[in-house]
């Protein structure tokens, strides 16, 4: 089996600024949510079977209490932040595997999550489903893979080196040094993407770096490498099997109305029906 981890944060945020740029946001309310749904049921459409989707369910995490200047949810718009918690209840309502992440991040969970189910014999191929840097350092050889649906690169460990200079293990490192906008941490003055690969190709880990090489701003580096290193210790599941789609719920369709999309709950319950069809005819 092939497993799907989906960051339903950069979906939601993909789909609600889709929407704008085509102009088309306005009037609905739970557009982005839809938007996510869809691309859900068009990957189920396309075969796949065992998916969990990680959200950040209060943006903030553990992180922000190690760095004052991590990312926090201030900025986002009320449209876009009204939209987390119906697209959680919209998704478990689905019947999809659903992570709404409080103290950790949703790329935690993803993180954990592929994981889990790395161990298991059964399965063939973890795929993650989201373009940012930090979920690099979750790939494994052919087996666990980065998905940047934006650009369509699917990257495995060779690609992981082709794209930052590094092997997957030591992108923490490599993110420490040179810093990440996005996640609100600035790395080291001075080093950039060529300057990090070749000390980390020289020495190794940053705990490895001799006293000299980053001088007064070791300490920093270290906590930057904290802040970067995704946790995989989440208890999300026993079994991958619990991730198996089997349809939608019996209140997935008032859930659809009460948001104002009830076209996707047709959409879904052909995508159960023509899962049902693959399932009797490959039995």
């Amino acid at each position: 089996m092939i497993v799907h981890l989906i960051d339903g944060t950069y979906e939601l945020f993909r789909h609600f600024y889709g929407l704008r740029r085509a102009g088309s946001e306005k009037g609905t309310r739970f557009g982005a949510v839809a938007g996510v749904l869809g691309t859900v049921l068009q990957m189920f459409g396309d075969g796949a079977t065992h998916v969990g989707v990680a959200t950040d369910h209060v943006i903030e995490s553990f992180r922000n209490g190690l760095w004052d200047g991590y990312k926090t949810g201030d900025g986002i718009e009320p449209a876009l932040r009204a939209q987390f918690w119906p697209l959680e209840e919209a998704l478990r309502a689905m019947g999809v595997a659903t992570w709404a992440m409080v103290e950790f991040e949703a790329d935690d969970a993803l993180a954990s999550a592929a994981e889990i189910a790395a161990r298991d014999a059964r399965v063939e191929k973890v795929c993650i489903w989201t373009p940012d840097k930090d979920l690099a350092q979750s790939v494994r050889g052919e087996r666990v893979v980065q998905v940047d649906r934006r650009s369509k690169a699917i990257r495995d460990a060779a690609g992981v080196r082709a794209k930052f200079g590094v092997d997957a293990e030591f992108i923490p490192d490599y993110l420490a040094l040179v810093g990440d906008a996005a996640d609100g941490y600035p790395g080291v003055k001075g080093i950039g993407a060529k300057g990090a690969a070749s000390l980390i190709a020289r020495f190794g880990r940053i705990e490895d770096f001799p006293p000299d090489a980053l001088g007064e701003h070791r300490a920093n580096a270290l906590l930057f490498k904290k802040l970067a290193t995704l946790r995989t210790d989440a208890e999300l599941f026993d079994d991958v099997d619990e991730l198996r789609w089997r349809g939608p719920t019996r209140e997935f369709a008032a859930v659809c109305d009460h948001l104002g999309i009830a076209d996707v709950a047709s959409r879904a319950a052909k995508a159960s029906e023509l899962r049902a069809t693959r399932t009797r005819s490959s039995g």
